[in-house]
């Protein structure tokens, strides 16, 4: 994983903004080597005060040996500062670089070391406190509308966990806020991973259908209870999802050819469609509630277009009879202006 999240047994929590570890240590690594350069640079101009033990001068090559060992405090002895001015300067420059220095490596050390020790904090802390979210298995195309499509119905950033056994499309996810869990979801342990067993609903969007079925499979059989949407690309394995578990099928294939064909007839139908799906502008579909002054009235009395009723879990489309009238504790399926 890159900067932009934290790996603890398969799970990438997002860390705060600020930076990784990985930025930090380069920032000291960076401060270290300039260390080291000025060090270099300082015994070489001085050159003069330092002798070796056969009495030769110093090149630029023995300036960087003396600096290199004098700062990670090896001191051989094999090049000793002579005068009094290099001893001064040893005592005013390279002495106090050297635990600067010390410093740099130690801090280094201790970071990585208590960034670890964060990372653990931060996924135990998501276990202890994450329950009834949203676990979306696959972040390809499909997976990225579903993504966005709960993000634009205020389902916040930390309620979705996404799964995937490509970790560049983790990282795409871990860098838009979501936690991750690398791995296939076809593996209930991966499943358990993130969390499954305690989620509200459970969205499968991989490229392949028997990958569905099989997922579908097991997220029934850890969570019993979520809403379980799975896409899948040809019709005829439709009733395998049902049969494993699915509430809801959607059909890829299908769904675009319709599109497809009804473009070449009425593009306006399409763009009408298209208009419904996306709800950062024109029209959307909701679910809400039935208000107060709704109950006892049918669909087409609503302020807005009412496509449908829920009523004790049963869906009731606008013409049915029994939607009429509409009932306390209805939710109502509308259309309405996102502006």
């Amino acid at each position: 994983m890159r900067d932009g999240e934290r790996t603890h047994a398969g799970v990438s929590v997002p860390r705060p903004h600020g930076g990784g570890p990985a930025r930090a240590i380069l920032r000291r690594l960076a401060a270290a080597l300039l260390i080291l350069v000025g060090t270099v640079l300082v015994v070489y101009l001085g050159r003069d005060g330092y002798a070796d033990n056969q009495g030769n001068p110093l090149s630029l090559l023995d300036a960087a040996y003396y600096a290199t060992v004098s700062l990670s405090t090896t001191g051989y002895g094999d090049i000793a500062p002579l005068t009094p001015s290099a001893r001064l300067v040893n005592v005013l420059v390279v002495t106090p670089a050297r635990v600067i220095f010390l410093i740099v490596l130690v801090g280094t050390t201790l970071e990585v070391l208590t960034e670890r020790s964060r990372e653990a904090f931060r996924v135990e802390r998501w276990r202890r406190r994450v329950d009834q979210h949203v676990v979306v298995v696959g972040y390809g195309v499909k997976g990225r509308s579903a993504v966005r499509a709960l993000r634009e119905d205020g389902v916040p950033a930390e309620q979705i966990v996404v799964v995937d056994p490509d970790r560049r499309a983790l990282t795409d996810a871990g860098r838009d806020g979501y936690t991750t869990v690398v791995g296939s979801g076809t593996h209930s342990a991966v499943l358990r991973e993130a969390l499954a067993d305690r989620a509200h609903a459970v969205i499968i969007a991989t490229n392949s259908d028997e990958a569905n079925v099989l997922i579908t499979l097991t997220a029934r059989e850890l969570a019993p209870n979520a809403v379980i949407s799975a896409a899948v690309r040809e019709a005829e394995n439709i009733p395998l999802l049902r049969r494993g578990g699915a509430d809801q099928v959607v059909t890829s294939s299908d769904a675009a050819g319709r599109m497809l064909g009804l473009a070449t007839r009425s593009p306006q139908v399409v763009d009408v469609f298209e208009d419904l799906l996306t709800s950062d502008a024109g029209l959307r579909l909701a679910e809400r509630p039935a208000a107060a002054d709704e109950v006892g009235r049918g669909p087409r009395e609503c302020s807005d277009p009412v496509l449908a009723v829920i009523r004790d879990g049963r869906l009731l489309r606008f013409d049915d009879p029994a939607a009429t009238p509409i009932h306390a504790g209805d939710r109502l399926i509308t259309v309405r202006d996102v502006g």
